[in-house]
């Protein structure tokens, strides 16, 4: 493929979906684990990179929105922030307003109705601002965990559509020096929370705003919509250089917390350099899956592509779920030892979480879905060529 101005499906990238969407629900279904009391992974790096899988998913999420506006911008000649905002909302907003109704007014009931061992960390009345407003990620801070924890990514994503689109729109011209400003300025402002202001509040806002990473997906769209020559003569998808890259990667998600020494530490631990370099990782990914025609890594099995469609609801369902599924299975848990609990244990979270986001994408998400694929972008009089 040559032409990377017209890309209709990049391949590959609902696989990466899913797996990035279970990393995160062994995260959480080891933590809940752990709370409980019961014989757990949560000790091994596999099953502590929910936080890693959703950086994965901004950078992602930067890469195919720039791309979109790219190539909107490339057939009509200009962006139109109204369809971008309504598509937007049209994809996510449904069911992330469904689990904030569902876990601030329909959960606290159903906790006091079925006497359940869980106490809420916050009321309504204390919370719906934060959701409303897509800043969710303040609700884990002013009141701890809690089970609907996972949309504070949501709320990120939703405040980066809001300026990416008008800021597109009018700075078009500009968008790599804007790419590249985006990620000078977050390493600035960890810098300054991490050594000039100790202000708990705004070191957590820094770290939850992952604006860079949605930035190096941003340049990696940038980068492909602007290449003339197929993108797999390029030497660093040379054969060897992906088992290297590719086998760091695997090694870092398997293994990263069990790890310390001074030469992973410099690579994985240090502030900002090692962000980005797992963020530019990330980016390599997305391209080699999708677009490598030589790829050592192909993901093309329609199953784990369909699982994909429906990440979405795995990563907004999974907490409550595994949850729910835990004041059922605690006690026979309890009683069997690890391997033989986590045989039990993971196929009945997989089975139930997969179940119910297949029901809610078919029933749910799907009839919004189909609202958006009406919005077709119009044709300009003079498109540009």
């Amino acid at each position: 493929m040559t032409n990377y101005k017209n890309i209709s499906l990049f391949e590959g990238l609902n696989s990466l979906r899913f797996i990035a969407a279970f990393l995160v629900v062994m995260h959480h279904s080891e933590t809940i684990r752990h709370k409980n009391g019961l014989p757990n992974l949560n000790g091994l790096g596999l099953f502590k990179d929910g936080g890693v899988a959703v950086t994965f998913f901004f950078v992602l999420s930067g890469f195919l929105i720039t791309y979109l506006l790219l190539k909107e911008n490339r057939q009509t000649g200009t962006i139109s922030i109204k369809r971008f905002y309504l598509k937007r909302v049209l994809r996510i907003w449904p069911l992330y307003f469904l689990l904030v109704v569902f876990g601030t007014l329909l959960l606290p009931k159903a906790i006091d109705l079925f006497g359940l061992n869980y106490v809420m960390p916050y009321t309504f009345s204390q919370s719906w601002y934060y959701f409303v407003f897509f800043l969710p990620g303040l609700v884990t801070y002013y009141f701890g965990h809690h089970l609907l924890e996972p949309l504070w990514s949501i709320g990120i994503e939703e405040v980066f559509y809001m300026l990416w689109a008008p800021l597109f729109k009018f700075a078009k011209k500009h968008i790599l020096p804007i790419l590249i400003a985006i990620i000078v300025l977050k390493a600035l402002l960890i810098l300054i929370s991490s050594y000039w202001i100790d202000n708990k509040l705004f070191a957590y806002l820094v770290s939850i705003f992952q604006f860079e990473a949605m930035a190096v997906g941003g340049l990696g769209a940038y980068f492909v919509f602007n290449r003339n020559t197929p993108l797999s003569t390029l030497k660093i998808y040379k054969t060897p250089i992906q088992i290297l890259l590719y086998s760091l990667l695997v090694v870092y998600l398997i293994f990263n917390i069990n790890i310390d020494n001074a030469a992973w530490n410099i690579f994985f631990k240090t502030p900002v350099f090692s962000q980005l370099m797992i963020c530019f990782l990330f980016l390599y990914l997305i391209i080699g899956v999708s677009l490598i025609d030589h790829s050592i890594i192909r993901l093309r099995n329609r199953f784990v592509s369909y699982l994909g469609e429906i990440s979405y609801g795995i990563y907004m369902y999974h907490m409550p779920l595994i949850f729910g599924l835990m004041m059922f299975l605690q006690k026979y848990l309890s009683k069997m030892d690890l391997l033989t609990g986590s045989l039990i244990y993971y196929p009945v979270v997989f089975v139930v979480v997969v179940g119910v986001s297949a029901l809610s994408k078919r029933y749910f998400e799907d009839y919004f879905l189909s609202l958006k694929n009406k919005i077709s972008i119009p044709k300009a009089v003079t498109a540009k060529k």
